[in-house]
């Protein structure tokens, strides 16, 4: 119960002071890891579209936290 109250209470700030990024896929209603996926998969369509050369970084943090 404590952790919801505090949750919301953050989350009301972070959207009050504008200081959640546009483009943040993480706990947000509606978004999640595909829809993330998705954005990337259309920036670098775009990009080569328009002839531009795209470099992507992938890391794996699972083993950071013992997943």
């Amino acid at each position: 119960m404590l952790e919801k109250i505090v949750l919301e209470q953050v989350k009301l700030h972070l959207e009050k002071n504008n200081l959640i990024e546009p483009f943040q896929s993480a706990y947000k209603a509606g978004h999640c890891t595909e829809t993330a996926l998705l954005r990337i998969t259309n920036d670098l369509l775009n990009a080569a579209d328009e002839g531009m050369v795209s470099i992507l970084s992938l890391l794996d943090l699972s083993a950071a936290f013992d997943t």
